[in-house]
């Protein structure tokens, strides 16, 4: 594969290096931290069954046409909507762009607070720091730990230094050579932590119950709830709409289709997924914990479990480890499309887009850290809520669905850049198609789904149904 494209444009060193930092963006606390306690909210296997449907007919869709337009246009998303829309029919798709691509931004300003938190924990756990708590006490040190604004900021800040020095070392040097080696690092603890839970008295319940159908599980949650959520997870799990993606596929040559290359993707991620799934509804059926908890499962129910297994401090320091690098990955990837902004739109150095990404994100993570102690009486999603909260809110449950509809229409419309130079470019290549009927389901029924997608979950947000 060639490092350098016709334009001057510096490119991945090879085809694994692509496939592996594209999954690294899709792979994050999504798969790891929201998939499983939301299968164990909605029926599980039955669930996992809903989600891989929905996830070959809303994000394998999506995903090619983010990469698209990332190795048509080999410019960050503003540049490829400025460059690819048709010009005699000239809509300003770079506007409504630009708003979405402020998500990669905003999506930062939390990422990397909870990836600080990740990182503590795994320094808890190695250092020994859990053994002098019990079990019952690990709620209370998490809420301490909230309520702590200084350690918040310095594994937060840790977390924003990895990233900004590894996008500063250069596409191959950095980016892609640290991506494959944690990469690397996270399927191999994935797999052996797999292997642990798997082996745990009572594990087989929770197998059955993540991987054997069972119809009254699905009855207890509802079937049309548990269809939304698995079309919302399916969706929003492969990061798409704000450009993650497309900065990926304007790194990469156009030696395979992107069909072909979407596919392995989303297998990567889709395995991630369900080995997150075998480690812990193995884990919470043994020791006889509810595996639908929320976010709290990671911070406050799994810690309990580690402490009374044989080894957990080790289990618990590999568990936080791996949870890090998913997370650290997904850091590097948006990071570098907001990098890429600065050096295509702004034409800054690499390294000065860099220094400027990272001062940006010293400043605007700290509203996501107070709000847990200074600011924890700011509570603008109703009672209970963050900062934190909110700012997941605009980028999960607005800008995603929001700027995969605004992708949609760009690839499918005359006004924008067309469906046919959309299949043309998908299919440029060795391997196999996107497949040409499809043009009707693209054009009209996708769009519509992801609208639908958008209105139930601001309908269900702010319970409008019950006004």
């Amino acid at each position: 594969m060639s490092t350098q494209s016709s334009g001057g444009r510096e490119m991945l060193a090879s085809r694994l290096g692509f496939i592996l930092l594209t999954a690294g963006c899709a792979i994050g606390l999504g798969n790891i931290w929201r998939f499983p306690y939301i299968a164990g909210q909605y029926g599980g296997a039955f669930f996992v069954l809903m989600y891989l449907f929905f996830l070959v007919l809303l994000g394998f869709p999506v995903m090619v046409m983010e990469l698209s337009i990332g190795r048509a246009g080999q410019l960050d998303l503003v540049g490829c909507y400025k460059k690819l829309k048709n010009p005699e029919r000239a809509l300003p798709w770079e506007k409504p762009g630009m708003l979405f691509f402020t998500g990669n931004l905003i999506l930062l300003m939390f990422y990397t607070v909870i990836t600080g938190w990740l990182l503590a924990y795994t320094w808890y756990f190695m250092t020994g720091t859990f053994k002098t708590i019990g079990a019952e006490e690990v709620s209370e040190f998490f809420g301490g730990f909230l309520a702590a604004p200084g350690r918040q900021i310095l594994f937060t800040y840790i977390a924003i230094g990895l990233t900004v020095v590894v996008c500063a070392a250069g596409l191959k040097a950095g980016v892609e050579r640290v991506t494959k080696i944690m990469m690397a690092g996270l399927f191999l603890l994935l797999i052996g932590l797999a292997i642990q839970a798997c082996r745990l008295p009572n594990a087989s319940s929770g197998l059955k119950f993540f991987l054997m159908p069972d119809i009254s599980h699905l009855q207890q949650s509802g079937f049309w709830p548990a269809v939304h959520a698995a079309m919302t997870q399916a969706f929003f799990t492969l990061s798409l709409g704000i450009g993650s993606i497309a900065i990926c596929g304007s790194y990469v040559a156009k030696s395979q289709s992107l069909p072909q290359e979407a596919t392995i993707i989303i297998t990567l991620d889709t395995f991630v997924a369900i080995c997150a799934g075998l480690i812990i509804f193995p884990s919470c059926f043994s020791y006889g914990i509810a595996p639908d908890q929320g976010p709290s499962l990671i911070f406050v129910t799994l810690p309990r479990i580690f402490l009374n297994m044989e080894y957990g401090m080790v289990r618990g320091f590999i568990f936080f480890l791996f949870l890090s690098i998913a997370a650290v990955t997904t850091l590097i990837a948006v990071a570098e499309n907001v990098i890429a902004f600065g050096i295509d739109e702004l034409h800054l150095s690499r390294r000065k887009s860099t220094a400027g990404t990272g001062v940006l994100l010293f400043i605007l993570s700290l509203p996501c850290i107070l709000g847990f102690n200074l600011w924890q009486n700011f509570q603008p999603l109703g009672k209970g809520s963050s900062v934190l909260d909110l700012e997941d809110f605009i980028v999960s449950d607005n800008f995603l669905p929001l700027g995969a509809l605004l992708l949609i229409l760009f690839c499918t419309r005359r006004r924008g850049w067309g469906i046919q130079n959309f299949l043309t470019e998908a299919n440029t290549g060795s391997g196999f198609n996107f497949p040409r009927f499809l043009s009707f389901y693209i054009t009209w029924i996708l769009p519509a789904v992801v609208l639908l997608i958008w209105i139930i979950g601001i309908v269900k947000r702010f319970n409008l149904l019950n006004l």
